[in-house]
């Protein structure tokens, strides 16, 4: 494996050399296609920066556009939901609903007490619903062992 830095780009690009195109490599070009793991742009009033995508734990709209609370705070997105969706982790981020993504690494409970609604908590300071419309593919991700973040039908 080799990493080359090049000054100035700002998203990381990936060339694969090989002696011959195979199906192997086709899946790998496809699977390193949906990582995009760079930073996110983030504003709050005249403050524009770069967070980490970890520090994230979740995406949602708000009527005035795309938000994104961290721990400690709620910034603007210039993007739009499905925008981000394309460009954040997909082994850490999943959608919830037609308005909202969450990081899978930062939800601390479950709860599927609620009938034909499964609620999460994020870090303690966020809480997050299902909606119908994806409860399948949340309750298959829960079930692929994500640490502490395992439910039951």
């Amino acid at each position: 494996m080799e990493i080359r830095t090049e000054p100035g780009r700002q998203e990381p690009k990936i060339i694969i050399l090989a002696g011959a195109e195979s199906g192997e490599l086709r899946r790998l070009a496809e699977r390193l296609a949906k990582l995009s793991m760079g930073p996110v742009p983030v504003s709050s009033g005249e403050e524009r920066k770069l967070l980490p995508q970890e520090e994230f734990l979740r995406f949602y709209t708000d009527g005035k556009g795309v938000s994104a609370q961290t721990g400690e705070a709620v910034y603007g997105v210039p993007l739009r939901l499905y925008e981000l969706e394309g460009r954040l982790d997909p082994t850490r981020f999943v959608r919830v609903s037609n308005s909202e993504i969450i990081n899978l690494d930062r939800v601390t409970a479950v709860d599927l007490s609620l009938a034909g609604t499964i609620r999460m908590t994020l870090d303690g300071v966020a809480q997050a619903y299902v909606s119908r419309r994806y409860m399948k593919k949340i309750k298959e991700t829960l079930r692929l062992g994500r640490g502490n973040c395992r439910g039951q039908d």
